[in-house]
C-alpha cells in the first residue's frame, strides 16, 4: 500500500514524499511534492508498476555501461574459457570505449545505432559488426531482465547489409602448386589438413595417440585455440581443450599414403603417444603452433609463390576437402559427418563450389536428356 511522510523544508513549509515498497519489499520513494494528493497519486503509480512486473530501479539503471558488463553480465555467464576470452576482447576493444563511462540507463536506440555507424567508419566488416551486435543484444537483455532498464536499446537496430560473395574453391591441380612451396617441415601438416578436412585447433592437437594405423583413421578429440593472454584466466596463449567444436569426437578413414607420411615423422621427431604432431619447433614435446606465425612466416609468401592468383586461406583446404568429397559423389551425411558439422545445411553450402561443378551438371543433363527412350 502506497503512503505518503511529511518533511519540512528549509523554508518552513511542509513538504510530501510519496513511499512504496519495491519487488524485494525495500522502500522506495518517489521524491518530494508540494501537495500530498500529488505525491501519494506518484507512489501509488509506482506501486502498480511492482505489481505488473514493469518496475524499474531508478538508482540501479545509475551503473556504467563497464560497471555492469564486466562484473554482472559477463561473471553470470557459463562460458568456455575461449568463449570468455573472446568476450573480454570484443567488451575491451569495441565496446567498453565507445559505451564504458555511459549510465546503463542512457544509452538509447540512437546511441547504438551512432555506435554501429563508428564500427562501419572504422572498416569493421558487416558480418563482424552483426556478431558484436549478437553481443551487444544479450548485455542489455541480462539488464532488462535485472529490472535496470524498461526496454532493450538493441532492438530493430539497422545493421548494415552483409552481402555473401561466393568464393572460389582451391582445385586439386592448385593445391598442389601451393604444396610444392610449402617448406618440407610443414608439408605432413598440410597434407594432412587437405585429406582431413580439419579445423586449425583440431589440426594442431593431433598426437600420435589419435592415429590408428591398423584401421587406417584418425580420431579428432582435441582442439587448441589460441587467445590473447589479457583475455586468458589462466595466462596461457595456447589453451588445449578436450573435445573440438560442437563436444563431439569424431574418426575419420584417411589413406596409407598420409598414414606413411605421419608414421615416417613420428620416428624422425622421436615423438611419443602424447606429444604433438605438428608442434612450433620440430623436437619431442613441442610447443602448439601458432596460426598467426604459420600464416605469416609461411602459408601466404607459399601461395604467392605458387602463381595461384586469389586469395587463399589455411582455413579453405577444409572448404577444398568437404567441396573435393561432393564433386566426387560422397552424400552429404557423410560429409557432414567427417567435417564435424552440427547441420547438414552448413555442409549444403560446399556443394558445386568447383570451378567446373556447372559444366558437370549441365552434361549430367545432357546425358539424360539424349538417352534414347525405351
Amino acid at each position: 500500500m502506497a503512503w505518503v511522510t511529511e518533511r519540512l523544508a528549509d523554508d518552513g513549509s511542509t513538504r510530501y514524499q510519496g513511499r512504496y515498497r519495491d519487488p524485494f519489499g525495500l522502500k522506495q520513494t518517489v521524491g518530494t511534492f508540494t501537495t500530498e494528493r500529488t505525491a501519494l497519486r506518484a507512489a501509488t503509480k509506482a506501486e502498480g508498476s511492482v505489481a505488473d512486473g514493469s518496475w524499474i530501479d531508478p538508482r540501479a539503471g545509475r551503473i556504467t555501461f563497464a560497471e555492469y558488463a564486466m562484473d554482472v553480465w559477463l561473471p553470470a555467464r557459463h562460458l568456455e574459457v575461449t568463449t570468455r576470452a573472446g568476450y573480454l576482447s570484443y567488451l575491451r576493444n569495441h565496446f567498453v570505449p565507445f559505451f564504458g563511462a555511459m549510465p546503463i540507463s542512457r544509452i538509447m536506440p540512437s546511441t547504438v545505432q551512432a555506435w554501429i555507424s563508428v564500427a562501419v567508419d572504422k572498416g569493421l566488416s558487416p558480418r563482424s559488426i552483426g556478431k558484436y551486435h549478437v553481443m551487444l543484444h544479450s548485455v542489455f537483455a541480462r539488464a532488462v531482465r535485472d529490472r535496470l532498464l524498461a526496454f532493450n536499446p538493441c532492438e530493430d537496430t539497422e545493421l548494415p547489409k552483409v552481402v555473401a560473395r561466393k568464393g572460389r574453391t582451391l582445385t586439386p591441380e592448385e593445391f598442389a602448386s601451393v604444396l610444392d612451396e610449402i617448406p618440407s617441415r610443414f608439408r605432413a601438416l598440410v597434407m594432412t589438413d587437405i585429406e582431413t578436412g580439419l579445423r586449425w585447433g583440431e589440426l594442431v592437437a593431433l598426437r600420435p595417440r589419435h592415429l590408428n594405423f591398423l584401421r587406417k583413421t584418425v580420431t579428432v578429440e582435441e582442439t587448441i585455440v589460441e587467445v590473447s593472454r589479457k583475455d586468458s584466466p589462466t595466462g596461457e596463449r595456447m589453451i588445449v581443450k578436450p573435445y573440438p567444436k560442437n563436444d563431439v569426437s569424431r574418426t575419420l578413414r584417411v589413406s596409407q599414403d598420409l598414414l606413411d607420411v605421419l608414421a615416417e615423422r613420428i620416428a624422425e621427431l622421436g615423438l611419443g603417444r602424447d606429444d604433438l604432431l605438428f608442434p612450433s619447433r620440430e623436437i619431442a614435446g613441442g610447443q602448439p603452433l601458432s596460426r598467426a606465425t604459420f600464416n605469416t612466416r609461411y602459408w601466404r609468401p607459399a601461395v604467392q609463390r605458387s602463381g595461384v592468383d586469389f586469395n587463399v586461406r589455411m582455413h579453405d583446404l577444409r572448404h577444398a576437402h568437404a567441396s573435393w568429397l561432393l564433386a566426387g559423389g560422397a552424400d552429404l551425411k557423410s560429409v557432414m559427418e567427417r567435417m564435424g558439422h552440427a547441420q547438414i545445411m552448413t555442409t549444403q553450402k560446399y556443394l558445386h563450389t568447383l570451378p567446373d561443378a556447372d559444366d558437370k551438371a549441365l552434361a549430367a543433363f545432357e546425358s539424360i536428356r539424349s538417352r534414347p527412350a525405351r
